[in-house]
């Protein structure tokens, strides 16, 4: 950990902060909407979110960002979670290719991969697989992120950053230290998603201290602490915790946000931190207003990139 450097802190956001997290959703805000009040509230990067929420087509979405001066920090990989499986292998590749080609046309250089849909149903709450994986399936996981990063990195020059996500494989502190110790930092790094990692009361400074070479990307949000004790209580899914309001504006929840605008501070590195506020269901009626906000605290903390 060097001196503390704000300003290589890069403030981005993404469509999940303005309800949008499947590209058909018919409830969601117009990409061009999304983008607009974007810029308008004073963001210069973004995360291109579900692939097909903004158009796909290179040129357009250069010319889209471009009319309103925004740049993109990376791509999103989800809805193909099975890294554990040998059998799900190609079809991620398949799709992490087409995220990765958008990603490095528009610019950027980093890919987030976000293993959902986990081990439980977001509505229901039922398990749809075992939430431990065996050892094999550890070696699975492993392996082939490791692969799935020397394939993106050689083939479109993007770097693989892996999001640990509640209700998923990895999710603890625990969990998120074994896949650092195990993976392959040439191959795969993280993104540290402060909510998730709170979720299952990690401690996201000591991450950052005890891994400073791998954290490759961040995903900025907080957890009502209520919210959280009664999912646990109540053995509810992290979906289910969501719609119950889970997902807060800082600086109402945890971690503190501030201690880990510090630590990021103090890597030599420049990192992309990317508001994902989960918040269901308001920003399908007002999201503007409280990324307004957020993004003002945000700035307070020092971020001033």
């Amino acid at each position: 950990m060097g001196a503390k450097n704000y300003r290589q802190l890069r403030l981005g956001s993404c469509p999940d902060s303005w309800g949008v997290w499947f590209a058909d959703d018919p409830r969601q805000t117009p990409w061009p909407r999304f983008l607009d009040e974007l810029a308008a509230v004073g963001y210069d990067w973004l995360e291109l979110g579900p692939y097909g929420y903004l158009p796909t087509d290179p040129a357009r979405l250069r010319d889209e960002l471009a009319a309103r001066e925004l740049k993109v920090a990376g791509g999103t990989m989800h809805g193909l979670s099975g890294l554990h499986r040998a059998g799900d292998f190609d079809a991620i590749v398949a799709q992490s290719r087409k995220v990765a080609e958008l990603t490095r046309a528009a610019g950027a250089d980093q890919l987030i991969f976000v293993p959902v849909p986990g081990y439980r149903d977001d509505t229901t709450g039922a398990y749809l697989e075992p939430a431990e994986l065996t050892e094999d399936e550890w070696s699975t996981l492993i392996t082939s992120a490791n692969e799935l990063g020397k394939i993106v990195a050689g083939d479109y020059g993007v770097h693989l950053q892996f999001h640990p996500h509640a209700d998923s494989h990895v999710e603890t502190q625990a969990q998120t230290e074994r896949f650092l110790q195990e993976s392959d930092p040439a191959a795969v790094n993280l993104c540290l998603d402060t909510g998730h990692l709170a979720y299952r009361r990690a401690d996201c400074v000591q991450i950052i201290t005890e891994f400073p070479d791998r954290i490759g990307y961040v995903h900025i949000k907080q957890m009502d602490p209520a919210v959280v004790e009664r999912a646990e209580r109540e053995g509810l899914a992290f979906g289910q915790a969501v719609a119950m309001g889970a997902s807060c504006e800082p600086p109402l929840g945890l971690p503190d946000v501030p201690s880990v605008v510090e630590a990021l501070a103090g890597l030599d590195a420049e990192i992309f931190v990317v508001v994902e506020q989960d918040m269901y269901p308001a920003p399908f009626e007002k999201p503007k207003p409280i990324a307004e906000r957020t993004f003002t605290y945000l700035r307070g903390t020092g971020i001033d990139g």
